[in-house]
């Protein structure tokens, strides 16, 4: 596969990209997925699905794998006009045949962990929601009204699984538990949000239409309490006490991460190496923020330093925006191509306290800009700039809002599937971790205490590779951390001692990890890819390389397994 270009029959008058055979199967897919999965209309800020949920149930998972299969067969016999067309080929056939995989597996009935599963996902969609029309309170009352159904039908495909033994780990049902119970208390999620419900001036809703969201805030509430007693009565008594979900399955999830197989002990082996090197290269700065320091005295300085600390999630939230708008003005043109829409990112504290910090990419018509989120754990009021500015370059610009962005605004090059639908982790995620260390490059982190800060959380996503790979596929202790095979309290030790952050998001990490097999990990691994592609075409074109041109063909790519990747940019 060449790099991405089109050939003259696939280009119309104007010099924009002619829509091809293929495209019309992955527009067509897209479309279908909408109906599908009406909240993933409302995520890309598509009308007509404002009041849907997703069937949840094992009738509709199989009614989407049904749209996977017949899509493929669809794609069996077309042949790509262009490169564009070679690279969704090859990322559709990817994509959707590992989701049958999944599928076929019967793991998709027992989604559920602390961070990513319909628990919290159900709830999540009205964190998108418009709510400064009357019409956009009717839509959210209306999705309230049907949140039962979708409970109702998650509840459903969890039982199924359980009756072929496919559960999740007793630790995840327990905080899934204790999280759909904060959002079914009295004062929780819901009452608050149809409280607070108003227009954008400040005028109050009907009458009639604050009823009905009181009523179906009432319906949600019961809902999650469902799931609460399902979860307790039923499912928990048929969890396994095992987190350490074994080879087998650990391989199929690590390639839903990373769009690609690898070695998964030689993995680990370079995760050990490449953790002893950034902490090497941390305690280098250490002796530049004090002669003699270690890590943690470093770290402890920077903590006490006042002009370093953040009181507050406002004093959070403000400081987020002025850095992230920073970064866009002045990458813009120079490093990267950051035109129109693409240059808002709004940053917001979220309204949960679960822990984690995410993006949630702009509508497809950027209507809805960008938003980088932060859900600070409860009790938690002060923050400290040194660790966080890399966090606002990986999540912002030139991290996830500038790859999300980029894609999203290539309308006239990709079709939906390519722009808004295709996300793979390891892509994306790797990507912000190459972000962060090329905003090192460039000189944004020269200060030692924001070099400490990424050095800190490259430092926690090369543990995350020991600990994810170690933990499940239970392998040796390497032996400067300990002995003896992996568990889950040895590894919450190792953690502890190679990621500072509070005990509040520690402990949401440790779980996250645990409930996730697979998805950490590819962080570190995709950065790893992204540095060596790019080197490599570095070293092919030699004195005519343009880094700039580089990262707007790779990221006009869209998002696509690391495979996909490597050989759009490589081959050919």
């Amino acid at each position: 596969m060449t790099e991405q270009t089109t050939s003259p029959e696939s280009l119309s008058t104007d010099g924009t990209r002619t829509p091809t055979a293929i495209d019309a199967v992955a527009e067509a897919f897209t479309e279908n997925l909408l109906h599908l999965d009406p909240s993933f209309a409302t995520t890309l800020g598509i009308p007509g699905h404002e009041t849907e949920y997703a069937d949840y149930s094992p009738a509709g998972l199989e009614s989407t794998a049904e749209a996977m299969r017949e899509t493929l067969e669809r794609l069996e016999d077309l042949q790509p006009a262009d490169d564009v067309d070679r690279v969704t080929l090859d990322a559709m056939r990817e994509r959707l045949g590992l989701a049958l995989e999944i599928h076929d597996s019967g793991w998709d009935l027992a989604d559920l962990n602390n961070i990513a599963s319909p628990a919290q996902d159900i709830r999540a969609i009205f964190d998108l929601m418009p709510t400064d029309t009357i019409e956009a309170w009717e839509h959210i009352s209306g999705r309230l009204h049907n949140l039962p159904d979708a409970i109702a039908g998650y509840i459903t495909s969890l039982r199924s699984g359980a009756e072929q033994g496919l559960v999740a780990a007793r630790r995840q049902v327990s905080i899934v538990m204790e999280q759909a119970g904060k959002y079914a208390e009295d004062g929780g999620f819901f009452d608050a949000f149809v409280s607070q419900a108003a227009l954008a001036d400040g005028v109050e809703l009907p009458e009639a239409l604050q009823s009905s969201l009181r009523q179906n805030a009432d319906g949600a509430r019961a809902a999650y309490r469902a799931l609460v007693d399902f979860l307790s009565g039923e499912l928990l008594p048929a969890a396994p006490e095992k987190d350490a979900v074994g080879a087998e399955r650990y391989a199929l999830m690590s390639r839903q991460f990373l769009g690609s197989a690898v070695d998964l002990e030689e993995t680990y082996q370079w995760g050990v190496a490449e953790l002893d090197r950034i902490i090497a290269e941390q305690e280098e700065v250490a002796h530049q923020i004090q002669p003699g320091a270690s890590v943690r005295e470093a770290m402890d300085l920077l903590d006490a330093d006042p002009d370093r600390q953040l009181n507050g999630t406002e004093e959070l939230r403000t400081w987020m925006q002025e850095l992230s708008d920073r970064a866009v003005a002045e990458l813009s043109g120079t490093h990267f191509d950051i035109t129109g829409p693409m240059r808002k990112l709004e940053c917001m504290i979220a309204p949960t306290n679960e822990g984690g910090i995410y993006y949630t990419g702009p509508s497809d018509d950027f209507s809805r800009p960008g938003r980088m989120w932060w859900s600070v754990p409860e009790g938690e009021d002060t923050f400290t700039t040194w660790k966080e500015t890399t966090t606002v370059y990986h999540e912002g610009v030139p991290g996830h809002h500038l790859q999300i962005a980029t894609a999203v605004a290539s309308r006239d090059l990709l079709n939906g599937w390519r722009r808004n639908v295709c996300w793979v982790s390891g892509h994306g995620e790797g990507w912000a971790l190459y972000a962060e260390r090329l905003m090192a490059e460039l000189g944004y982190l020269n200060d030692p205490g924001d070099r400490m800060g990424m050095l800190d959380a490259q430092r926690m996503r090369a543990a995350r590779v020991v600990f994810d790979i170690g933990v499940h596929l239970e392998l040796e202790v390497p032996e400067r951390w300990g002995s003896g095979t992996w568990t889950p309290e040895k590894g919450y030790d190792f953690l502890k001692q190679n990621i500072a952050i509070s005990e509040g998001q520690l402990n949401f990490e440790f779980t996250r990890y645990l409930g996730w097999p697979g998805q950490a990990p590819a962080y570190k691994l995709g950065q790893r890819l992204w540095e060596q592609i790019r080197d490599e075409v570095r070293a092919r074109e030699g004195a005519a390389f343009d880094e700039k041109a580089f990262h707007t063909k790779a990221l006009q790519l869209g998002s696509v397994g690391l495979d996909t990747l490597r050989r759009a940019l490589l081959e050919g």
